[in-house]
């Protein structure tokens, strides 16, 4: 299909999906500005509630009451940024979707430079942080991540690209129906289509509530990325295993034939350091391969929802909308 053919948001419309995780002091700010941005398009909004404690899926219920555009998730407890933003794309209708988190560090007038951007026939478009109102370290993290994930790694990740981006639904879908041990979406689109680009967008800080977003999950959400996308950090560790467990040989057989000083008693203990380094090393590579292929639960469960939601995400559903897709 040419790129002249294909729909876009201003013709078929545009989902918006809204993550959510205890942000009840803007919800109803980000609704507000959403629709009076983009109230130009046949709009859907999504908003996930992530097992929010704070009364955010009441404010959630309030706004899908009075608005029939607003629909809405809310899972059986926190599972997390990824989860949350997968469901969205997985039940979204529109042919596009646009995903903005909750805090509005990203001012809902910047999606029309990622629509603009798309029309060039683009199957994703990741906004880019010209003026990034966030604390220094969490930069230098992200700065951090990006050189080891794409330079030392050379894991394919569109560069500098962040969470506020629009994409076709129907790639988003296939990405979240992949149902990855480690699911990255920002490293799964290169991996489907090279159709995607960047753009340098506006950003804010925040002005109400707190950002859940600590060193401890950047940390654990990039090694995710390493491990999953990149075999050579498990390939480097088995390398070293294996010279390791090489040198100790050699040590050893040097103590056992009086080349090196020392009793017989370290020679041995060398050699077994070799063997366990040489286990180690098959270790590491096994469980990289098997855990791959584990089953494993959903990514999440849902427990109350205002759309027909599929049987095998529901648990302890208590929603009067349970009807399965």
């Amino acid at each position: 299909m040419s790129a002249a053919a294909v729909p876009y948001p201003d013709q078929t419309g545009l989902t918006v999906v809204i993550p959510c995780y205890n942000e009840v002091d803007n919800l109803a700010h980000s609704y507000a500005e959403i629709v009076a941005e983009l109230g130009e398009f046949d709009l859907e909004l999504i908003y996930v509630d992530d097992g929010s404690t704070d009364g955010s899926l009441d404010v959630i219920r309030e706004l899908a009451t009075s608005d029939h555009r607003v629909r809405y998730l809310s899972f059986t407890r926190n599972f997390g940024f990824e989860a949350a933003f997968s469901a969205g794309y997985r039940y979204a209708s529109k042919a596009w979707v646009l995903h903005i988190d909750a805090d509005q560090q990203f001012p809902a007038a910047e999606a029309h430079k990622l629509i603009a951007a798309a029309k060039a026939g683009y199957d994703a478009v990741f906004g880019v942080r010209t003026n990034r109102q966030d604390p220094m370290l969490r930069r230098w993290g992200t700065a951090a991540f990006h050189f080891l994930g794409r330079r030392v790694l050379r894991i394919e990740i569109p560069r500098g690209a962040t969470a506020f981006r629009l994409v076709r639904s129907e790639l988003a879908r296939r990405i979240v129906d992949l149902r990855l041990g480690t699911p990255y979406f920002l490293a799964t689109v290169p991996r489907l289509t090279n159709r995607y680009t960047t753009v340098p967008v506006a950003h804010r800080a925040r002005e109400r509530g707190e950002s859940k977003v600590g060193m401890s999950f950047l940390s654990s959400h990039a090694i995710e990325l390493f491990v999953g996308f990149s075999r050579r950090l498990s390939t480097a560790a088995s390398v070293a295993c294996l010279l390791a467990s090489g040198i100790a040989v050699l040590l050893g057989v040097a103590g056992a034939t009086g080349l090196l000083g020392g009793t017989a008693l370290t020679a041995t203990l060398l050699v077994l350091l070799a063997v366990a380094l040489t286990a180690l090393s098959l270790t590491v590579r096994s469980l990289v391969v098997v855990g791959a292929g584990q089953p494993r639960p959903r990514q999440y469960y849902v427990r109350e929802a205002s759309v027909a939601v599929d049987e095998a995400d529901l648990l302890l559903c208590t929603s009067p909308n349970r009807e399965a897709v």
